[in-house]
């Protein structure tokens, strides 16, 4: 897979913007770009499960991989879920498999420069360029919720 980033400058503090990006109250606020009634089920903790649903409870599950609050957060994409059933081995879940999306939050001249950095996985081209496309629109939002507490 094309390992696409994505960066933006956030004038709040990292512990702000990390607020932005996992709290439930502020989640689904910014992932609505990508599919409207998104939301996590995780505690966002190193090494737990993480399911990333639409409103009809499909959608990918996910392994908080590494979490460094603040600072660090990488999910690891392990399966799908459709209709609010797991799966491992459909032909879904083998496009996410092995897909790696990194958070990094570093302040930069009192600013927090956030970089998100997609890698592995199978996915084809089309969602590749609709990351593109949305992802920008995502990271907006995430600075106008964190520029805003």
């Amino acid at each position: 897979m094309e390992s696409p980033t994505f960066n933006i400058e956030i004038d709040a503090s990292p512990q702000k913007v990390w607020d932005a990006l996992f709290t439930d109250a502020n989640y689904p606020k910014w992932t609505a770009v990508f599919c409207e009634g998104s939301h996590a089920v995780t505690d966002w903790k190193e090494g737990s499960k993480a399911l990333f649903l639409d409103h009809k409870g499909s959608g990918m599950v996910g392994l908080i991989y590494k979490a460094i609050p603040n600072e660090f957060l990488a999910i690891k994409g392990i399966g799908e879920i459709v209709n609010g059933i797991e799966n491992y081995d459909s032909s879904g879940a083998k496009v996410c498999r092995g897909s790696l999306e990194e958070y990094t939050l570093k302040i930069n001249n009192g600013k927090t420069l956030l970089t998100i950095q997609l890698s592995g996985g199978n996915f084809p081209k089309d969602i590749i360029t609709f990351f593109k496309d949305v992802w920008p629109k995502a990271l907006d939002i995430v600075k106008t919720i964190a520029e805003a507490e």
